[in-house]
């Protein structure tokens, strides 16, 4: 029987990716990724990633486990991660691996740039393995002269501009993967419609069926996970469909469920506090005069009134 032991790695600094794939290490905090396809045998291991990483696969075979899914890359496909993520990798037998090409940084290359203020903005690094950018031609193009220029760039001897320069570059990756994620999510736009419809009729369930006097106030990961996405990607998706994040949209949701519940008069304001998941009245009286301006009671004698 094979060997199936799996393999830790830390991945706290570019050497230490670099010495894993057999890499030259020319920056201490950037290193441009340039792998040809090979073959390897039967690996399995995990890397843990306290770096920021963005490969284009430019082939398949190669199967990862992420959480509780598996999936193959796809040629012209980018992945990326963000410090904290965890991923295992599986290797079949003779396994050929798809040719690489790739950025890893390190957080403290972005320290004193504008890049450190943005970089939460990208959203993109906490999305899982399957909600991965897939390419055009061009696009893969495009992406490839940046990592060439930042690699030319750290070959460079280290002076007063080289920091700017090269966060320049990464920020300038970042804001296209950003635009061409904006434009996956348009050409999916039939799938992530049904997605939403699916999510709508979830949210409803979960006040009608009484799962939010149970369970608490609705979370956005909760429907990300009944869709089998990523709470970052899940939370994107309804952005770009209505237009408000899922937080707010969820919010709102529990505000026009109160204002039903208090116009029925079966309940009072604590009781609907309590029916709609909050653990305190005080809570849900903050967020009702936040969204309407008016506290419970006021809309409910102001509702009244005008009814009367």
């Amino acid at each position: 029987m094979a060997d199936t032991k799996t393999e830790i790695y830390q991945l706290n600094s570019i050497d230490a990716y670099n010495r894993l794939h057999g890499l030259e290490t020319f920056h201490p905090l950037v290193g441009v990724v340039n792998i040809p396809q090979t073959t390897q045998p039967e690996h399995h291991y995990t890397l843990n990633y306290g770096l920021y990483a963005i490969f284009l696969k430019h082939g398949a075979n190669c199967t990862l486990r992420y959480g509780r899914e598996v999936y193959d890359y796809q040629a012209g496909t980018i992945v990326t991660f963000g410090p904290g993520q965890v991923v295992s990798v599986d290797n079949e037998p003779n396994t050929l691996l798809p040719a690489v090409s790739g950025l890893v940084f390190h957080p403290d290359i972005l320290y004193g740039t504008p890049l450190a203020d943005k970089i939460r903005q990208y959203t993109f690094f906490n999305y899982d393995e399957r909600e991965s950018l897939h390419l055009s031609e061009r696009e893969q193009s495009i992406i490839c002269e940046l990592f060439n220029s930042i690699s030319m760039e750290i070959e460079h001897p280290v002076d007063k501009h080289s920091q700017t320069l090269i966060t320049d570059r990464i920020g300038l990756i970042l804001d296209y993967c950003m635009r061409f994620y904006d434009r996956q999510f348009i050409t999916r736009h039939k799938v992530n419609s049904s997605l939403l419809e699916n999510f709508l009729e979830q949210l409803d369930d979960y006040f009608i069926s009484g799962q939010a006097a149970r369970e608490g106030l609705p979370q956005v990961g909760y429907f990300a996970d009944k869709a089998c996405l990523s709470t970052s990607y899940f939370g994107d998706l309804i952005k770009k469909e209505t237009g408000i994040n899922a937080k707010k949209y969820i919010q709102n949701k529990v505000v026009d469920v109160s204002k039903r519940f208090l116009l029925e008069g079966e309940s009072s304001i604590n009781e609907v506090a309590y029916r709609l998941g909050f653990q305190y009245p005080q809570h849900f009286t903050r967020v009702f005069k936040m969204n309407t301006g008016q506290t419970p009671g006021q809309f409910v004698k102001d509702s009244r009134n005008y009814m009367a």
